[in-house]
């Protein structure tokens, strides 16, 4: 269990932070900025809960996915391979992905087809999903920005950030009447250029 008895510690103040291992790394440092991101997108995600107290399923969702972004925060946190480490490292594991990928399927089993692209809003927690899906897009490119720099990157941390920016699309849906209440994209609609198709 992590303890945290003092809040500041001064050791951040040169403008680099500590990871799991290795030697510190500069604030901007892209390792650094993948999680930050990551823990930009769970902070989105908790105030999502505050607007999902009516969706009891859809909170208790957002709930297992907090703690799971927390799991791949450490995951990215800690680089390099365990060779020659006592205890191996907290990853993202298949079953994490997976569990993202039955969310999504039974979730969209019950949505209206999709027709159109959607704007990203309509109601209070379907517009605070669709902030956090954004969010873990960009995480999902910092992180792809990481693999290029450092490859020995958990390759699972990247395929459950795309999991899960389309699980927070499915939910905003489903928090938009099951998506009956979307918010359609016109094309060219204030250009004088209308298109019914792109």
């Amino acid at each position: 269990m992590v303890k945290l008895n003092k809040i500041y510690t001064r050791t951040g103040d040169d403008g680099t932070t500590a990871l799991a291992r290795g030697p510190r790394r500069n604030k901007n440092d892209i390792r650094v900025v993948a999680f930050g991101t990551v823990d930009e997108a769970n902070a989105f995600i908790g105030q999502a809960r505050n607007h999902a107290k009516a969706m009891p399923k859809i909170d208790a969702v957002l709930s297992r996915v907090q703690n799971d972004l927390f799991d791949l925060g450490a995951d990215l946190a800690t680089p390099g391979s365990d060779e020659g480490e006592d205890y191996p490292s907290l990853r993202i594991t298949k079953a994490q992905i997976d569990w993202l990928e039955n969310q999504i399927d039974s979730s969209n089993a019950t949505l209206e087809p999709l027709d159109s692209f959607i704007l990203p809003a309509g109601t209070g927690l379907s517009s605070t999903l669709h902030i956090a899906r954004t969010i873990v897009r960009r995480a999902e490119r910092d992180v792809v920005t990481l693999m290029a720099e450092e490859p020995q990157t958990s390759p699972e941390t990247l395929a459950y950030l795309n999991r899960l920016s389309d699980l927070l699309f499915v939910m905003a849906r489903l928090a938009n009447s099951n998506g009956r209440a979307d918010i359609k994209w016109v094309p060219g609609r204030h250009t004088g250029k209308r298109q019914e198709k792109l």
